[in-house]
């Protein structure tokens, strides 16, 4: 299993890479496999290249979820 985030991309590096907001932190990635990405295009995000791009209402939406379970993980190791 695998698991790729939704990510903002903040600034275009060198040429075919970017740097990335994934949840407050930043990180350079790979834009080899995405044609036509551009700053503030969100992409989905594996182990340092980005995959695809994404809609923004698409990518909100699966960080909430993101929010939502890692908030129901701590109420269920609270108790």
């Amino acid at each position: 299993m695998c698991l790729a985030i939704p990510a903002r991309i903040e600034s275009l590096t060198t040429h075919g890479n970017a740097i990335v907001n994934l949840g407050g932190v930043r990180k350079e990635i790979s834009l080899a496999l995405v044609d036509e990405a551009a700053v503030g295009d969100y992409v989905i995000v594996h182990v340092g290249y980005a995959l695809q791009r994404l809609d923004e209402e698409e990518a909100l939406r699966t960080l909430q979820a993101f929010a939502e379970m890692g908030k129901l993980q701590e109420e269920l190791d609270a108790s």
